[in-house]
């Protein structure tokens, strides 16, 4: 008997494909790109939904940048324009984005270039790549991540119209589980809202100093706002 698509007989096997392609995507970007790893993720309101990763470094790397809510994938979420971070150990970049700089150099990253997944009119995420030494990209593989970066939007999209349309439950199932991780953050930026008396920029940047200050990402600090096992006090 063949192998299931899943490797292990599951009956989820397309989940799991739909699933890998993120990942996959990132994977051709490092081949393609003087890169040493690459990462995708969705952007809401600041609040950015990785999708997947081609290392463990390159993942970690974008989630302190969600965490902390800076570095080049948070500007190109608010500008829509490609951001190059070509020495985050020394000059502009290291006064740009300081905490991000130095815990992204302790992570082996020396440089990060962002590229915003989108149209003209609207950026709706980012493909973010990084590398171990500093140096900038040439105008050819600037091209190269720029057209990357138009395939996966068009990958991405029709991934989730696939899911959309599907009459199979598993077929959604990764971007569903994504969906409500992503969900549980606004949950627990609501529940704050109320708690703090703020408004929710201000309960989004006490949620992420929290994660900071305890080593923890913001998406593990968001459970545990509404699990009721963190409680942040007014200042």
């Amino acid at each position: 008997m063949p192998p299931s698509d899943a490797g292990n007989g599951s009956e989820h096997g397309g989940w799991l494909r739909a699933r890998e392609l993120p990942r996959r995507l990132c994977a051709v970007a490092s081949q393609l790109l003087p890169v040493t790893g690459a990462s995708v993720s969705l952007h809401s309101d600041g609040l950015p939904m990785q999708l997947g990763a081609s290392s463990a470094q390159a993942a970690y790397v974008t989630e302190l940048q969600a965490t902390l809510g800076e570095g080049p994938a948070q500007s190109v979420a608010r500008y829509g324009e490609p951001v190059l971070a070509r020495d985050l150990t020394g000059g502009p970049d290291v006064l740009r984005w300081p905490v991000f700089a130095e815990l992204a150099t302790e992570a082996g990253v020396r440089a990060s270039y962002s590229m915003p997944l989108g149209d003209d009119t609207v950026c709706v995420g980012t493909l973010d790549l990084y590398r171990d030494t500093p140096g900038d990209l040439t105008p050819e593989q600037l091209r190269t991540a720029r057209a990357l970066a138009a395939s996966m939007t068009v990958a991405l999209t029709a991934l989730s119209h696939e899911a959309a349309d599907s009459s199979e439950p598993e077929h959604g199932g990764w971007l569903a589980s994504l969906a409500a991780e992503h969900d549980r953050l606004y949950q627990a930026i609501g529940m704050l809202m109320a708690q703090l008396g703020v408004a929710a920029d201000e309960a989004l940047a006490r949620l992420r100093a929290h994660a900071f200050a305890h080593g923890r990402t913001a998406t593990e600090v968001a459970g545990d706002v509404i699990g009721h096992r963190v409680r942040l006090e007014r200042e």
